[in-house]
């Protein structure tokens, strides 16, 4: 489903750093489908659920039963509500995996890698490297895909090849005749999520998977839930402490969301930060050997723009037949930013790319859209997910002078990224539900410290909204890494490492306002 804001820097993959060697030529995707056999519940600890609404305790008190899965861990299905307003209508499934503590068990962590639309059950069961062997000693730890995502109810649109072919189409959206076209594209995108996925699809917003995560930490065992959130996982996260502070056990929200921001200003903050993050590239780069680019930082970046905008004029065919469009090569810029380990990828492909060959970039636009290169099939539905949680957490002004004047700022706060970036009311303008949250800040009064991550040079989530949610948070600490790149547990530092660490294993609180 072709989506402007699908195509831009999203808030998501913080596992980039364990899919490094993939990008630079293994490239070997695997869709993880769990096994349920069936197994004996666990027994609940009634407190767990104690004083669980009385039209929700059959969610709260329900068994869970394992299954041995993805070699050493172990799957599940928590049902949920489909609608909490009305619990005892129609009910859905979530996929949870566990991979067990290594040692002494002192609980579960939840975690979430962000999106919307990331899959915390890929997240473990993939990139379990990601976490520490202090932590894995003393934690489960427990990915679940969100209502909505890839296994969970998910949110079903298009064929793979219709998604092919819309990634081969771009709007000149700044038209009129451009945007009449994408909003009619749009528009039949849109019924066919409605007729694919059913009713759940007005359900999938932030605040009914935050509701979704308490169900879990009951039936977890856990009389407080425990929780790792990255980039979008912070807003799931922080809703969850505003919904549930007395619940809150140790929260980690690494790559803050800032819960006030309107869509049109994430989208400015992103693109301003998704500038530097290429600038810092390119300043990195004319100081290598091998780098495509020449001249100060600013004309290198200049020459990317450049070859940017001949792929927008004529789209580039590949080696299998598909062509590489202007959205498509910045798609596979603006992934290359979230990791200082993938700048050395990007200076190899865009060397390919000023040779006249678009196939490295074309790897790269396909690992951002979550497409297999040996099947051509899409292992994910983050896109479609990513579209349907936006429509319903964001509102959106679809007048025609507000887009146009967004996509103005955007474009002057971000000559390489903004023409991507905008008019995502004209994705929602079509959309079967919208919504009506208003941003507002989150205080969570009444919860433990909640430990909030942010790099400086983050291009997705700047460092500024992780400043900015330590402040509305009544309990936040502020760890600071000085670094490039998406998100830091787990990338950075032996610093951020251990505060996360300690802090989880042995109760230490870090200090607010260290810096890493």
């Amino acid at each position: 489903m072709k989506n402007v804001r699908t195509h831009r820097p999203g808030a998501r993959k913080p596992a980039l750093r364990a899919a490094v060697a993939v990008l630079a030529g293994l490239f070997t995707l695997t869709a993880c489908t769990p096994v349920f056999p069936g197994s004996a519940p666990e027994p609940q600890d009634p407190s767990v659920a104690a004083d669980a609404p009385e039209n929700l305790k059959e969610f709260y008190t329900q068994q869970l039963s394992w299954s041995d899965c993805e070699k050493s861990m172990q799957c599940t299905k928590v049902k949920v509500p489909m609608d909490y307003a009305n619990p005892q209508s129609q009910t859905i499934e979530l996929a949870v995996v566990r991979l067990p503590a290594t040692g002494q068990k002192q609980g579960s962590v939840v975690v979430n890698p962000g999106g919307p639309g990331g899959s915390g059950y890929d997240m473990v069961a993939q990139s379990n490297s990601l976490f520490s062997k202090k932590l894995r000693s003393a934690y489960d730890m427990i990915g679940f895909d969100p209502r909505g995502v890839k296994r969970s109810a998910p949110v079903t649109c298009i064929s793979d090849a219709e998604q092919d072919r819309e990634r081969q189409t771009d709007y000149d959206l700044d038209t009129d005749a451009g945007l009449a076209a994408y909003e009619a594209q749009s528009k039949a995108d849109a019924a066919q999520c409605a007729q694919n996925t059913g009713p759940v699809l007005g359900f999938v917003d932030t605040i009914s998977s935050a509701k979704d995560l308490d169900v879990l930490r009951a039936v977890l065992n856990s009389p407080k839930l425990d929780y790792l959130g990255y980039s979008y996982g912070t807003k799931l996260g922080a809703n969850y402490a505003q919904l549930f502070p007395d619940k809150v056990g140790k929260f980690v929200l690494d790559g803050a969301l800032d819960p006030t921001l309107t869509i049109e200003t994430l989208g400015l903050g992103q693109a301003k930060a998704f500038e530097a993050a290429i600038l810092a590239w390119a300043s990195n780069c004319v100081k290598s050997s091998g780098c495509p680019v020449r001249g100060t930082p600013e004309q290198a970046v200049q020459q990317i723009r450049d070859l940017n905008a001949s792929y927008d004029a004529t789209p580039q065919k590949t080696s299998d037949g598909r062509l590489l469009t202007g959205s498509g090569f910045s798609s596979a810029l603006s992934l290359a930013m979230y990791s200082t380990d993938l700048w050395p990828v990007l200076q190899s492909r865009l060397g390919q790319a000023f040779s006249g060959d678009p196939n490295g970039m074309m790897e790269l636009a396909d690992y951002a859209a979550d497409r297999d290169p040996n099947s051509g099939k899409y292992t994910s539905n983050t896109a479609f997910a990513f579209t349907a949680i936006n429509c319903l957490d964001y509102q959106m002004n679809s007048d025609l002078a507000a887009m146009r004047a967004d996509s103005q700022a955007l474009q002057a706060a971000s000559p390489t990224f903004g023409k991507y970036l905008g008019y995502s009311a004209a994705t929602c303008k079509n959309w079967p539900y919208t919504s009506s949250v208003q941003p507002k800040p989150i205080s969570a009064e009444g919860a433990g410290p909640i430990v909030v991550i942010g790099t400086t040079r983050d291009p997705a989530t700047p460092y500024a909204w992780a400043q900015a949610l330590r402040q509305q948070l009544a309990s936040g600490v502020l760890v600071t890494w000085n670094g490039d790149g998406h998100t830091a547990y787990g990338r950075s530092n032996a610093c951020v490492q251990n505060a996360v660490d300690d802090y989880f294993v042995d109760g230490k609180t870090p200090s607010d306002g260290l810096t890493c």
